[in-house]
C-alpha cells in the first residue's frame, strides 16, 4: 500500500514539475518579448514628453495627432479598440485570439497622445501590448481554453510589472484584476514568472529607468493613526469613484454626439489645447511624474488632483490613448499631499497611500496596490498603505475604471445582487432605474 502512495504522489509531482517547466519556458518568451517592448516603449515616452516640454508649441497640433490616432483606430484597429476590456472579456469568454496589431497601434496611440500634450498613463499600453504578445503564443503552442486564461494573466503581468518595475504587484494585479473579490490562484506561479522575467528583460536593456520616491516620515501606529488612516482611505475611495465616472461620463458624451469616431480625439484635442494655453501651464498633461514628487516633499495647489481629473478622463473619453494608473498615482499623491490639512499623519506619508489607494478604489485591485507601496516606499509605511487600499476598494463601490471587470465577491452584502455580473451590466441596471 505505502508503494502505491509513493507511486501516486510521485505522479502528483511529476505533473507539477511538467506544469513548472512549461509555463517557465513560455512566461520566459512572454517577458523576454514584453520586458524588451516596455524597455523601448518607455524610452520612446521620455523623447516624447522631453520632447514636448522643450517645444511646447507642438501641444497645438493635438488635433491633428488625436484624429491620426482616431482615424488609425477607425480604419485598422476596430476589433482591439476596447483596449484592456478586451483582454478582460476574451479572459471571461474566450473567443478568438487578440490581434497582434493591439501592441503597435497602442504604442502610437500612446506616443502621439503625449507628445502633443494629452493627460494620460502609461499602464494601459503596456498591458495592452503584454496581452496581444502573449496570447500570440495561445496558437503557437496550440494552448487549450484554460491555458489561455492563464496566458493572458501573464501577459497582464509580464506588462504591468516592466512599465512600472513593480514585479510582485504586476504578478497579483493579473491575478487580481481578472474577477473582483476572487484570485485565479491555478494562474499563480505563470503570473509571477512572466512579472520576474518581464522586469528582468525590461531592466537589462538599460535604456530607461523607473522614478523612485520616499516616503521620510511615517507616523507611529496608535489607535489614532489608524483612525485617521481609515478615514483619509474613505476620501481616496469617493476619488476613485469620481474618477471611474468622470471617464465614463466623458466617454459616453463623446460617442453621443459625436458618431464619426476620428472626430472626437480631434474636437476633444482642440478643447484641451485651447485650456492648456489660456491655463499657460503643462503641469495636468502627460503623466505629471514632476508633480507627484513633489507632493512628497512640497505643499501643493489644493485643486490639482481635481484638475488632473478633468484632464485625464476628458482625454482619454474623446479617445485618446494610454492609460489611467499614472495620472491616478497623480491624483491620489496631490490629494494626500492636501489632506495634510486636516488629517495629522505626515505629508509624504499621506501623498504615499493616496499614491496607491486612489489607484486600488479604480481597478479594484487593493491586495496588488498594497504591494506596489511596499515595494515602491518600503515596509515602514506598510501598515498605514493597507489600510487606505483596502478602505479606498470598499468605499469606490461596484464601480472602475475597467467596464468588463466582473463580480466574483461583491464588497459587502449590501452588494449581493451584483454577484456574477459586470459593471457595465450594473450600470446599466442602475441607469435603468
Amino acid at each position: 500500500m505505502d508503494k502505491i502512495k509513493r507511486f501516486f504522489l510521485s505522479f502528483k509531482q511529476s505533473s507539477s514539475l511538467f506544469f513548472l517547466l512549461k509555463w517557465t519556458f513560455i512566461c520566459l518568451l512572454i517577458g523576454a518579448f514584453t520586458g524588451s517592448a516596455s524597455a523601448v516603449f518607455l524610452w520612446t515616452l521620455e523623447w516624447a514628453t522631453n520632447y514636448r516640454e522643450a517645444n511646447l508649441w507642438i501641444i497645438a497640433l493635438l488635433p491633428i495627432g488625436g484624429f491620426i490616432i482616431g482615424l488609425s483606430y477607425h480604419l485598422y484597429g476596430e476589433s482591439v479598440v476596447k483596449g484592456n476590456n478586451l483582454l478582460l472579456e476574451e479572459f471571461h469568454s474566450p473567443k478568438k485570439i487578440i490581434p497582434f496589431k493591439m501592441a503597435p497601434l497602442v504604442f502610437l496611440g500612446t506616443i502621439l497622445t503625449h507628445l502633443f500634450g494629452g493627460s494620460a498613463g502609461r499602464e494601459g499600453t503596456a498591458v495592452q501590448i503584454g496581452g496581444a504578445i502573449a496570447d500570440q503564443f495561445t496558437k503557437i503552442f496550440k494552448l487549450s481554453n484554460l491555458d489561455r486564461k492563464i496566458i493572458l494573466v501573464a501577459g497582464i503581468s509580464a506588462g504591468f510589472s516592466s512599465v512600472f518595475g513593480t514585479p510582485l504587484a504586476g504578478a497579483i494585479f493579473a491575478l487580481e484584476v481578472m474577477v473582483i473579490g476572487r484570485i485565479k490562484f491555478d494562474a499563480i506561479i505563470p503570473s509571477f514568472l512572466a512579472a520576474i522575467f518581464a522586469t528582468y528583460f525590461c531592466d537589462i536593456w538599460q535604456i530607461s529607468h523607473h522614478t523612485h520616491y520616499t516616503i521620510s516620515s511615517v507616523s507611529e501606529l496608535t489607535l489614532t493613526t489608524i483612525l485617521w488612516s481609515l478615514l483619509a482611505g474613505i476620501i481616496f475611495g469617493l476619488v476613485s469613484m469620481l474618477f471611474s465616472k468622470s471617464t465614463h461620463f466623458w466617454g459616453n458624451l463623446f460617442k453621443k454626439y459625436i458618431k464619426y469616431p476620428p472626430l472626437r480625439p480631434l474636437i476633444g484635442g482642440a478643447v484641451l489645447a485651447l485650456v492648456v494655453y489660456f491655463m499657460g501651464t503643462t503641469k495636468y498633461i502627460g503623466l505629471g511624474v514632476p508633480t507627484i514628487v513633489d507632493a512628497f516633499n512640497i505643499d501643493l495647489n489644493s485643486y490639482d488632483f481635481l484638475l488632473k481629473i478633468i484632464f485625464t478622463s476628458f482625454t482619454l473619453g474623446a479617445g485618446f490613448k494610454g492609460g489611467e494608473v499614472t495620472p491616478l498615482f497623480f491624483i491620489g499623491a496631490t490629494l494626500g499631499n492636501v489632506l495634510i490639512w486636516f488629517i495629522p499623519l505626515p505629508m509624504g506619508l499621506l501623498a504615499g497611500m493616496g499614491f496607491v489607494a486612489v489607484f486600488a478604489g479604480a481597478t479594484n485591485t487593493p491586495i496588488a496596490c498594497t504591494i506596489m507601496g511596499i515595494e515602491l516606499f518600503g515596509i515602514e509605511s506598510g501598515v498605514f498603505i493597507a489600510l487606505a487600499c483596502t478602505t479606498s476598494y470598499l468605499f469606490s463601490g461596484h464601480s472602475g475604471i475597467y467596464t468588463s471587470q466582473t463580480i466574483g465577491s461583491p464588497k459587502h452584502l449590501s452588494f449581493n445582487s451584483e454577484k456574477g455580473l459586470s459593471l457595465t451590466e450594473i450600470e446599466n441596471k442602475r441607469n435603468k432605474k
